[in-house]
């Protein structure tokens, strides 16, 4: 029933209207995106880089239904590692392949996204390939080994409620490419992701650890104080300094965990959206998994 009413919700074009210029959406919208222009992104990205925090930068969108589409995208991405650049940030940016035209064709899709990775590589930076819901795993980890032998810089994500991510984990790791850990937020079926908040967090545990022995560069996308007790003590354990992996969280969120870690030693990047498709975005995030939307209202207290 949420879910459906948040679906509702995203389409209400006045509902749209009044939380975009509402004072009172206001507060919620600065703490979680990071405005609608790219100079909001990057003033975002400079206030980061001062207090010692990494940034990628999502420009919001995705499942394009035109190629005139997935390159107004591409172009957007190409113009935020120009601004990277010139401000001299040690930013990446955050991609999904539905925005860049894989709902359309694979090779439309990845024409676009080496576009995107060889500005990344020419910069110093990199792109890091947002993992979508079930149905677009396989061909995002296609392209995604395709690109990472053809050019490196690049980093995949994983989700932990996934029960394949196992087998996915072992084979990037084998391959050299990069992973960035999450525990997923789509509402998938059982049949293929754990339904229990308990056997995703063991996952995710089970998951990091062989991350952090075999993994290149590793990131662990985690608001999970408890998920993060498990890389801290891993890595410990096996003499693996801060330096070698790091954590990425979410702009706005958990705050307070985020000051934590950095005071700690640990490298931490946060994930900034920005751009004006925020409102649809932001209710078909509550829309894919509801208990998200608890999460976020029980972090608007924690600063």
């Amino acid at each position: 029933m949420l879910r459906a009413a948040f679906l509702f919700l995203s389409r209400r074009r006045r509902l749209r209207r009044w939380m975009e210029t509402s004072p009172a959406a206001a507060r919620l919208t600065r703490r979680f995106i990071a405005g609608q222009r790219l100079e909001d992104v990057i003033a975002v990205a400079r206030r980061l880089h001062q207090d010692n925090i990494l940034s990628t930068l999502d420009h919001l969108g995705e499942n394009v239904t035109s190629a005139d589409e997935a390159a107004a995208a591409r172009a957007c991405i190409e113009d935020a590692l120009d601004s990277i650049a010139a401000a001299a940030l040690p930013a990446t940016v955050s991609i999904k392949l539905t925005q860049f035209g894989l709902d359309i064709s694979d090779s439309l899709c990845r024409s676009n996204v080496e576009a995107v990775l060889l500005k990344a590589r020419s910069i110093g930076s990199r792109v890091e390939i947002d993992m979508e819901s079930s149905q677009y795993v396989d061909r995002t980890l296609h392209i995604v080994q395709d690109l990472h032998s053809a050019h490196n810089g690049l980093r995949a994500v994983l989700q932990a409620y996934l029960y394949r991510t196992a087998d996915d984990l072992r084979r990037l790791n084998a391959l050299r490419i990069p992973v960035r850990l999450c525990k997923g937020a789509y509402n998938e079926p059982p049949s293929v992701a754990w339904p229990r908040k308990n056997d995703v967090n063991s996952s995710y545990a089970r998951l990091a650890r062989i991350l952090l022995d075999d993994g290149e560069d590793p990131a662990f996308a985690t608001h999970d104080p408890r998920m993060i007790d498990v890389v801290v003590e891993h890595a410990a354990r096996n003499n693996r300094p801060p330096s070698s992996f790091e954590f990425q969280m979410l702009y706005g969120v958990r705050r307070d965990l985020q000051r934590m870690l950095v005071s700690s030693g640990y490298r931490l990047r946060l994930y900034v959206p920005y751009g004006d498709a925020w409102y649809p975005y932001f209710m078909r995030r509550l829309a894919e998994r509801p208990a998200n939307a608890f999460f976020i209202l029980r972090n608007l207290f924690h600063h």
